[in-house]
């Protein structure tokens, strides 16, 4: 079933191998903590009344959601090389669900700024959702086992915008106010994210040979023991396919955090919707992380199936086309009709987008692959950040979504300006099908055993 001990296969209903154990603790924990990163999107109406806050101060509290998970993304992929993926992610888990948790106890627009940045760093937890599908599966599959555990992770995104308002007319119901409702509603998403912590550390392995420690301790070779820390950082920054996918991810992931960071309130004031029917509309986005990030992954690796590396940053470029011509779009709806509608097609080209970029991360340096992914994940944070600024400095939400879609349409170039020699290339091919060699052996083995017993 494996390649240097890497799964050739996805068997999702499995539990059975560390490969998939690795590949359902590490969607489930991105799905936890992008919940919790997001959980206050969709009650900042009630908040913004609550704490009396400005339309420039929600700009600055949009902005913080999404700043530091710049750095912490910078580091953790160097970290994940170094303590491996089992204990970075748990530590995350914990540490990041305390801000979650202490949001609550905010009064002041100060304190509520602080709280917000300091839960963005729980958005450094997709730089370890990849790293650790990468480590764990065969190019064959790499790209749709990063795409499929990216997506279902990042539903978690679409779940808290529909789910966060019934949480706190629940809390409502019970007897709270608004203004304490909020607040416990936000102990919910801490809650998980304590719960899962545990779960990975009990049931999760760094790679397919083991944890990165007793590995380190036994002198054994494998991808990312050995070498660790800033070195892996800094040869990654010195690879410039990596600051080309720094870009396009910038205009994928960065619009896809923007969106969820201010749809729920553009279409309470844009279409004066419910705070229940806004956060339905606004979540309808998120939930296309469901499939359409995987979508982009499964036809990035069949696509390589076909003409190799270079049709994956095609497919890259033309779903980057797609997605600023859909914001452009959207930007133009005069309904709620036309507005869901087009959001969810130019979202159909994000999302895939997404999934496309990181279908590229695990053949750009395997030897850096921590540096990489880091990099290009930070990539979808300068993206929302600077989306940010573009909102505060125009104050108009439907011209900032016009000019994304012209931003993300020429930013596409970027993807085809990654580029692979005929080394590189003839590498990847020669690994592809070694991977696809032992996955018809693993089946053949299975075949006969099967046929072994019935006789």
């Amino acid at each position: 079933m494996t390649t240097a001990g890497k799964a050739t296969r996805i068997q999702l209903f499995s539990l059975s191998t560390p490969q998939m154990r690795a590949f359902h603790l590490s969607w489930l924990a991105f799905f936890v903590c992008f919940f919790a990163w997001f959980a206050v999107a969709p009650l900042m109406p009630v908040i913004k009344g609550d704490l009396g806050l400005s339309k420039d101060q929600i700009a600055n509290i949009n902005i913080a959601a999404v700043g530091i998970t710049i750095l912490v993304r910078l580091i953790i992929g160097p970290l994940c090389d170094k303590y491996g993926p089992r204990l970075t992610y748990t530590t995350l888990l914990v540490v990041g669900a305390l801000p979650v948790i202490g949001i609550a106890f905010a009064h002041s627009y100060v304190t509520f700024l602080i709280a917000r940045l300091l839960i963005g760093a729980i958005g450094a937890s997709f730089v370890i959702t990849q790293y650790h599908t990468s480590v764990m599966f065969a190019p064959n599959v790499v790209g749709a086992a990063n795409a499929t555990s990216a997506g279902w992770g990042n539903s978690g995104g679409g779940v808290t915008q529909s789910a966060m308002p019934w949480v706190l007319a629940l809390v409502v119901g019970l007897g709270f106010s608004d203004k304490l409702g909020w607040r416990l509603a936000m102990v919910l998403p801490g809650v998980l994210m304590l719960g899962v912590a545990v779960l990975y550390y009990k049931f999760s392995q760094d790679c397919p040979l083991g944890n990165y420690r007793e590995l380190r301790e036994r002198g054994v070779d494998v991808e990312g023991a050995k070498r660790a820390g800033w070195q892996v950082f800094v040869a990654a920054t010195r690879n410039y396919r990596v600051w080309m996918l720094f870009l396009t991810y910038g205009c994928c992931f960065g619009v896809e955090l923007f969106v969820h960071n201010v749809a729920a309130t553009y279409y309470v004031e844009r279409y004066h919707l419910s705070l229940q029917s806004a956060g339905m509309a606004a979540g309808s986005f998120g939930l296309l992380a469901l499939f359409a990030r995987a979508t982009g992954g499964v036809l990035s690796d069949r696509l390589a199936r076909l003409r190799g590396l270079d049709a994956r940053t095609l497919l890259l470029f033309l779903l980057m086309l797609g997605e600023g011509l859909g914001l452009l779009w959207f930007s133009r709806a005069g309904s709620v009709a036309v507005g869901v509608t087009s959001m969810l097609i130019f979202g159909l080209f994000t999302h895939m987008a997404c999934g496309a970029t990181y279908a590229l991360v695990p053949f750009i340096d395997r030897k850096s692959l921590g540096g990489v992914a880091g990099i290009v994940g930070a990539g979808g944070n300068v993206g929302a950040v600077l989306a940010g600024f573009l909102l505060k400095g125009v104050g108009s939400m439907e011209q900032t979504f016009a000019l994304l879609g012209g931003i993300v349409t020429v930013a596409s170039l970027c993807a085809v300006a990654v580029r692979f020699s005929s080394a590189h290339k003839e590498n990847e091919r020669r690994l592809y099908e070694e991977a696809i060699a032992d996955r018809q052996r693993d089946e053949h083995g299975v075949v006969e055993l099967t046929a072994a017993r019935t006789t």
